[in-house]
């Protein structure tokens, strides 16, 4: 499954909603420097889906706010 994620970092709390037009947006609490936005988005990606992190990826835009992200499931 691969998911378009608009990601919005140092927000007040972390949260993952569906948009009309079927991408999905991604508040996340921790800061956009050393991965630690990616690594949030993955976890709470796999949260919401309840498959494991090593299962979620990003595929492209690891440095931008728009991502692409890949779930792989089994």
């Amino acid at each position: 499954m691969r998911l378009t994620v608009r990601v919005k970092p140092n927000a007040r709390s972390s949260a993952l909603q569906r948009q009309d037009d079927g991408s999905w947006s991604a508040q996340l609490r921790a800061p956009p420097e050393d991965g630690k936005a990616n690594a949030e988005l993955i976890d709470l990606v796999a949260r919401h889906f309840g498959c494991r992190k090593a299962q979620v990826s990003i595929k492209s835009g690891a440095s931008g706010r728009i991502k692409l992200v890949h779930i792989d499931i089994d």
